[in-house]
């Protein structure tokens, strides 16, 4: 890493979600100090619980850890090469979760605080920042995430004369282990698919009938909801994260094709009946005492919650650790307010960070705060850095928020909304693959499974000399 200098000024980390404690994390391996500033536990959220750094408020799940197909898996493996702490501390505290990487959220916020806490570049402010930065802070970056508090989030919709853009964001419920009656449920991963620290068997499954899925969709719909607020009213969803009973709405089939379809799963107990629909729990800690029903964030209140989700097989004395709830979610309308190093055009100084700029998901808000981090160390040290390939998963994110997915059309530029990393945002292939090893042509799925291979193997040889050329020029020389 760069010497440090005791003498540059400390770059200003507003927020200690994932985004900005990666930021922090990368600006001090590359010597710099940093002040992360986090409000919590003196002001707490509507979602947060605890006072802990990168805390996990929804899922526990990091999604797919398949670098070799699947484009959050590839972005895992980019951060991994960058020496992410979030990914140090994700894959420290890993639970079962057949092809995904899911975490012990307890365990690993408080890996994230006691690496921040212990670094000596590093300085922990407990303290909300209550409105604009200061201007003696000439290198800040914001990551205050979906529940930015209300000071600081008029603050910045005044200086960039722009209403700020938002969502809702659902929590999915969790429930105790030992209240879930395995005589109807049972253990298994789709098509028995073992990841990272699992074995093939690590969701529980909850079969239901016809008859039972269509009464459990007929309450869903006709549960008691969450009464909006007046200013919340026009909020829309984010697609990627619709509560059950929204889903339900769409369609009565629509959770037998989401989070409920029964395929790649046989019920021991009656291997003969395929169900109908199947309700899956994942493991949210390490101990295993605790798991979240997948998909299932909601905003149903919580005596119709306790109600209706009793219904399910194998449920019906679900003990929960925690209901499901609603939250606010704001995000900036990045493709014009923001430059290609994530700075605000109106005053450069400030630098943005996570699910606020228009990422979805906590590794993309990770990721794009390890870009930031990045970016203002090489402020700090007065050398332009360039930005990651389009070609890579971080760079195609990032083109994502700065504007690179902009398309126009008949009706005029394309709204810009968050997005979960997909291979959809990376250029394509100058030669897609069209014969496998032995000379034989590739058909149907087996082009499509090339074709993702071929884009991550692409992904990681351009970010390495990516490392070696930008990052590390010395390296190169």
């Amino acid at each position: 890493m760069t010497q440090i200098d005791p003498t540059r000024a400390a770059v200003h980390v507003v927020g200690a979600g994932l985004a900005g404690s990666e930021a922090a994390w990368q600006i001090a391996r590359y010597g710099v100090r940093v002040v992360l500033h986090e409000m919590r536990p003196q002001r707490m959220t509507a979602a947060h619980r605890t006072g802990g750094l990168a805390e996990l408020v929804c899922s526990n799940s990091f999604r797919s850890d398949d670098a070799a197909n699947n484009a959050v898996g590839l972005l895992h493996a980019e951060m991994r090469r960058l020496g992410s702490l979030i990914m140090r501390c994700a894959d420290a505290n890993q639970v079962p979760a057949g092809g995904a990487l899911a975490v012990d959220r307890d365990g690993f916020s408080s890996a994230v605080t006691k690496a921040l806490d212990d670094h000596p570049l590093i300085e922990i402010d407990r303290g909300e920042v209550g409105g604009l930065p200061p201007a003696d802070w000439r290198n800040v970056i914001i990551a205050t995430g979906p529940l930015t508090s209300a000071p600081l989030a008029d603050a910045i919709r005044a200086l960039t004369d722009e209403s700020a853009l938002a969502f809702f964001d659902a929590i999915a419920p969790i429930v105790h282990r030992d209240s879930i009656d395995m005589s109807k449920a049972w253990f298994q991963s789709r098509y028995d698919k073992a990841g990272p620290g699992g074995s093939g068997a690590d969701y529980i499954n909850c079969p239901m009938t016809e008859a039972q899925y269509h009464a459990f969709v007929d309450a869903l719909i006709e549960g008691e909801k969450v009464d909006f607020k007046e200013w919340e009213s026009d909020t829309p969803y984010f697609d990627g994260c619709l509560p059950i009973e929204v889903m339900a709405a769409r369609g009565r089939e629509t959770l037998r094709h989401g989070p409920m379809k029964p395929v790649g799963l046989t019920n021991p107990h009656d291997p003969t009946v395929k169900p109908y629909a199947i309700v899956q729990l994942r493991q949210d800690n390490k101990l295993g005492t605790l798991y979240n029903i997948v998909g299932f964030q909601t905003k149903l209140k919580h005596g119709a919650q306790t109600r209706i989700f009793r219904t399910i097989p194998g449920l019906e004395s679900a003990e929960f650790a925690r209901l499901g709830g609603l939250h606010r979610n704001t995000f900036l309308n990045s493709p014009k307010l923001l430059d290609p190093q994530l700075r605000l055009r109106a005053e450069p100084r400030l630098r943005f960070a996570g699910q606020m700029t228009g990422c979805e998901g906590y590794v993309e808000s990770a990721a794009i705060g390890l870009i930031a981090g990045l970016h203002a160390a090489s402020d700090s040290h007065e050398r332009a850095l360039t930005a990651p390939p389009p070609t890579t998963a971080l760079g195609a994110l990032l083109g994502h928020i700065t504007g690179g997915h902009i398309e126009t059309i008949d009706a005029g530029p394309r709204s810009f909304q968050p997005m979960n990393i997909n291979f959809g945002l990376f250029p394509p292939l100058a030669s897609p693959p069209t014969k496998k090893l032995d000379g034989a042509r590739l058909r149907g799925n087996e082009k499509t499974i090339a074709k993702k291979q071929a884009i991550c193997a692409r992904a990681l040889s351009d970010l390495d000399r990516w490392i070696t050329d930008a990052l590390h020029p010395a390296a190169a020389a």
